[in-house]
């Protein structure tokens, strides 16, 4: 009986802590104590039918701050949609696209092996069906060998534009506005509490589009749009700026640069122009 322990022991550190991965269970919930909310009320789930087929590199919301995720890659291929989880660490060894106890029960060739790629980083392959919405998953610790429940979110507005199919994005051309002044309602989600005056003042020029925005507060000092920085124009009466509008509708990734708390942090926020508010002036 010793020798049979002392083998199983010895198989499980040689597997990196696989060996005995069958008889993992779920982490109790004294187990989970910094679980956060990442579901935003409203989300309008994105399908893969909705995109171009390629690689993009995207952002995810995580539920746990102990589940380090450094980098995103989604691929779209065939009207089906896989991510490429790259991980701080081998912290967790393998991944179950769905719920905890479902893993748990599920046999091991259903689960989804922390992998090394050519570059060197770790990254889990996951199957995806839609962004902007929860994505239940669990993962299992190598050192505790259990099952922890955690919730994802790929976020659809860190895709480029170019990821969209031509009928989803809807641009000042596509929408035959003329050079001129309009006014247009925007709205500002994300992490921190600032909010943009509205409606915003939008300028077509030879049919590319910019608003001027205006923080409800002055201690903006850049915000970031398109991987462009920008500038004040102003901070009298709240930070304004002049940024591009790539598309109506949509969500655009906004990164405001706040000096409200020191030190001061980048903050990440999506703002979306309401076409169906615009109004010539």
């Amino acid at each position: 009986m010793t020798r049979c322990v002392a083998w199983l022991l010895m198989m499980a550190l040689l597997l990196g802590g696989t060996a005995l991965a069958e008889g993992t269970g779920v982490a109790d919930v004294s187990d989970m104590t910094d679980v956060i909310d990442i579901v935003t009320e409203g989300m309008e789930p994105v399908t893969a039918d909705m995109l171009k087929d390629g690689t993009y590199a995207v952002e995810v919301d995580v539920s746990s701050a102990m589940f380090k995720v450094i980098g995103c890659e989604l691929t779209v291929e065939g009207g089906a949609m896989t991510v490429a989880l790259i991980m701080k660490s081998e912290a967790y060894s393998f991944m179950y696209p769905g719920a905890a106890e479902e893993a748990a029960a599920a046999p091991q060739e259903a689960w989804a092996a922390l992998e090394t790629r050519e570059d060197g980083s770790l990254a889990f392959s996951l199957p995806v069906d839609a962004l902007d919405a929860a994505y239940e998953c669990a993962a299992l610790s190598r050192k505790k060998q259990l099952w922890y429940p955690r919730t994802l979110v790929f976020r659809a507005d860190s895709l480029p534009l170019e990821a969209w199919k031509d009928e989803y994005v809807v641009t000042a051309g596509a929408l035959g506005l003329a050079d001129g002044v309009y006014t247009c309602a925007v709205s500002l989600t994300g992490e921190g509490r600032a909010t943009l005056a509205s409606p915003a003042l939008l300028t077509v020029e030879d049919g590319a589009c910019t608003a001027e925005i205006v923080f409800s507060t002055s201690k903006i000092d850049y915000v970031i749009v398109g991987g462009e920085k920008y500038e004040p124009i102003r901070t009298n009466g709240g930070a304004a700026f002049t940024v591009p509008v790539a598309a109506f509708g949509r969500k655009l990734s906004l990164v405001a640069h706040s000096t409200a708390i020191k030190p001061a942090v980048e903050v990440q926020y999506s703002m979306t122009f309401d076409e169906a508010t615009l109004e010539a002036q």
